[in-house]
């Protein structure tokens, strides 16, 4: 069986694909794999780094507003889909899983000109053009938000990786805060912008540094690739360690007992099915979709939701530190998280692709 995954741009699109082919290879180490995306997204990265097969396209982004570029979108639109189904033809294809992003629409298209099965992955409350152009093209669609606009589609959660679903942070804390240098016996908090980073959640963390510090508190701060800071907190006990990018976010999450992030669906996902609490921070552009996904969990007593314009460091030492001071807080906190969680998408979703493309 040869399984072909479309889904790029961001990890919320790049690693439900790859929890998913997981999963598949766990069932049967001959189904064959291949990934589609486009050489401006973190799939060129990731995706080899799982040691998946991956095949570029060109990327064809699609303008909200009608302006001179929507005309060039019908040519470049027909060359991505020629594309993909030379990718599809030369693989052998017996089904196409997409997963969103600039790719999805392109995949979707040529899997239905090659008369393929459509899986179709939604993890947003709100899900994007491409796939509500997916959702029009089969019946076999699934989310990770339990309130959907997909009418006909399965809620199952968002695949995940394993090591982030069989995390058992109890017993790992440890071994983990020493593994970023960290001491054992210190409240710990996680601040993080998603795969991108985000600079306002690193301004004010680092701005609060300080009084975190002098309160006990160290922090693990990974600031995003892409982002730099001009002064970084100086040497000393308790720790600020700062880090451009990580990719063990499982001993992050271990590490931490409270963490500072944005609400991305794969983010809150991960945080949700490890039982790790967070203050919010939801993405102030877009389609509001962060802030209902931080709103569920709020709603559920597994953490807050603060405004990205009312984000600060006074905030952080007013609303953050009492909790890190509250073992029992922190504790309440994380099993309301965890009662929001799901594990199992991948697996739901495996079993699903090998019944339909069978």
């Amino acid at each position: 069986m040869r399984v072909v995954l479309a889904g790029g741009g961001t990890a919320g699109h790049i690693e439900p694909a790859l929890a998913l082919a997981d999963a598949l290879r766990h069932y049967d180490q001959r189904i064959g794999i291949t990934c589609v995306g486009t050489e401006r997204g973190l799939e060129t990265r990731l995706v080899p780094a799982r040691g998946y097969e991956l095949e570029l396209v060109p990327a064809v982004p699609l303008p909200r507003a009608i302006t001179p570029r929507l005309l060039t979108v019908p040519g470049r639109l027909a060359g991505a889909v020629n594309a993909v189904a030379a990718i599809l033809d030369r693989v052998q294809a017996d089904i196409l899983v997409g997963f969103g992003g600039y790719v999805a629409t392109p995949a979707y298209l040529a899997a239905k000109r090659r008369g393929l099965p459509i899986v179709v992955h939604e993890a947003n409350p709100r899900p994007g053009l491409a796939n509500r152009l997916g959702a029009r093209l089969t019946d076999h669609v699934f989310t990770g938000f339990p309130d959907h606009v997909l009418g006909k589609a399965e809620y199952i959660g968002t695949p995940l990786r394993r090591e982030i679903v069989s995390l058992d942070r109890l017993s790992m804390g440890d071994k983990a805060r020493s593994w970023f240098g960290l001491q054992t016996d210190r409240p710990t908090l996680l601040v993080f912008g998603g795969s991108q980073g985000a600079r306002s959640l690193n301004e004010a963390a680092l701005a609060a540094a300080p009084v975190l510090r002098s309160a006990g508190v160290q922090v693990l701060h990974v600031l995003g690739p892409k982002n730099t800071v001009e002064h970084e907190p100086p040497p000393g006990d308790p720790q600020y360690v700062l880090l451009p990018y990580l990719d063990r976010m499982d001993l992050a999450y271990a590490a931490a007992d409270f963490a500072l992030c944005r609400s991305g669906a794969l983010t809150c996902a991960e945080l949700t099915a490890v039982g790790l609490p967070a203050a919010y921070v939801p993405l102030p552009h877009g389609n509001g979709e962060q802030r209902i996904n931080a709103e569920r969990i709020a709603a559920g007593g597994g953490g807050f939701v603060v405004g990205d314009a009312d984000l600060s460091s006074d905030w952080i030492v007013q609303n953050v530190l009492p909790v890190l001071h509250s073992p029992e807080r922190v504790v309440a906190l994380s099993e309301a998280a965890s009662r929001l969680g799901r594990k199992d998408a991948d697996i739901i979703l495996a079993r699903k692709v090998l019944e339909i493309a069978r």
